[in-house]
């Protein structure tokens, strides 16, 4: 059978089986959760998060494939109500000649409002329907706390360069055009930068390179030319490719850098781009978290009141409150000690493995756990003069270990000095 030309090169070599599909292996890798589930057969409701071109939707048809099950689509941008209730109905009937559950897919899943969220509860609930939702926005944030409850959402994670270069030579040795083609990819470090692990925008720049070819010429592939071949078409990219990426960028580094003249730029080219306002808002709750932190923990208060107010009013009303807090974060001082010490406390977790909890540490609601010396030595700090009760509050092994950092800034300088008046070991 003849292949269409026309059809992009991603969906040419969509993955078929678990076998082709490239990176998640903690997902769908020997005896994961996900793949457990998929060889049981036994499936239940699901939400897929990761970010753009990592194999949400491919994974969602091989899953229907190999289960054999009927499978529905809906696109949550141009989808509503009354197509999900058509899709329901439909459902219904196919599980009147076949015993096989129907999957209902709905890609972008956080763009669906409550109204249509909640018509999909009924048919999660009673069983009509498994979904699998796909979405690059925090679940937590954007899907209603009933249908989240019903759903287990897996993370997928960015792919690596190796995944990506495994993806590049199956499309160079397996794809019915391009392996007919002398290909030879001599440097690949711009594909993989370009790409962002971007799985279908990777394969869409070769794709593009390829076709810039003359017909029947040996090609080589090297970072210039890729370069090159990508200034000549700016088209490649739209708002949900790398401008979209590159201006949430610039945006957040006037945040971090305390421009409010830069920052209210980006956000204005963001909302005349018709960015998601939910996205800017989410992305400065962050920040204010990240980049401020104790300097000013009113930042993070703002910020969140900001998010909801964007929930309940939405655009162009909403343009006010992520300019006012836009500026606010801008002309925060800024510490990111928060954040410091938590990456600190995780690699040492991920090093020290599971240390054992101290026995005063420890609760003690029987008699045996008493006799044992749980909660033994305890001190119970209000018992003590200011509050303060010196006591050993981390593992032995890693005693006296200095985690967190206070930044530069006068909160933090009164932080400080409460801490090296208490706490001498760590020598504040």
């Amino acid at each position: 059978m003849a292949i269409d030309i026309k059809i992009p090169l991603a969906e040419r070599i969509r993955p078929q089986n678990l076998q082709q599909y490239v990176g998640q292996q903690h997902l769908v890798g020997a005896g994961s959760v996900l793949r457990n589930m998929i060889e049981s057969g036994n499936i239940s409701s699901f939400i897929l998060w990761g970010p753009p071109g990592v194999g949400k939707t491919t994974l969602a048809y091989i899953i229907s494939k190999q289960l054999q099950r009927p499978f529905f689509t809906l696109s949550a941008v141009s989808s509503g109500v009354k197509e999900v209730r058509e899709v329901i109905a439909k459902a219904k009937e196919k599980t009147l000649f076949n015993a096989a559950t129907p999957i209902l897919f709905i890609d972008e899943i956080h763009r669906f409002n409550k109204g249509q969220q909640d018509a999909l509860l009924g048919a999660v609930e009673d069983g009509t329907i498994i979904l699998i939702g796909a979405t690059t926005e925090n679940p937590s944030f954007e899907v209603n706390s009933p249908l989240l409850s019903r759903c287990q959402v897996f993370v997928l994670k960015e792919l690596t360069a190796d995944d990506l270069l495994s993806l590049l030579n199956r499309a160079i040795t397996e794809d019915e055009i391009l392996k007919k083609q002398q290909i030879t990819i001599a440097e690949s470090e711009a594909l993989l930068r370009l790409s962002g692990g971007d799985a279908r925008k990777l394969l869409n720049i070769l794709d593009l390179v390829v076709n810039s070819f003359p017909p029947d010429s040996p090609i080589v592939i090297d970072n210039k030319i890729v370069t090159d071949r990508l200034q000549e078409n700016p088209a490649l990219y739209d708002k949900n490719g790398e401008q979209h990426y590159d201006i949430i960028s610039a945006f957040i580094k006037s945040l971090r850098g305390s421009d409010p003249n830069g920052a209210v730029y980006w956000l204005a080219r963001m909302i005349k781009g018709g960015e998601d306002p939910l996205f800017i808002a989410r992305r400065m709750v962050i920040l204010a978290a990240e980049d401020i932190g104790l300097a000013n923990p009113n930042a993070l208060l703002l910020a969140q009141s900001t998010f909801e107010a964007i929930r309940q009013i939405g655009m162009p009303e909403g343009r006010i409150p992520l300019s006012e807090c836009a500026i606010y974060l801008a002309t925060s001082p800024k510490s990111n000690s928060a954040y410091m010490a938590i990456e600190k406390a995780l690699a040492m977790v991920e090093q020290t493995g599971d240390l054992s909890v101290p026995l005063h540490l420890r609760n003690a609601p029987t008699k045996l756990m008493k006799e044992l010396g749980y909660s033994s030595g305890y001190k119970y700090a209000h018992d003590y003069k200011g509050n303060f009760a010196d006591l050993e509050f981390l593992p032995q092994e890693i005693s006296g270990t200095k985690i967190f950092e206070p930044g530069d800034n006068k909160r933090e300088w009164e932080i400080a000095q409460k801490l090296r008046k208490d706490w001498e070991k760590y020598r504040y």
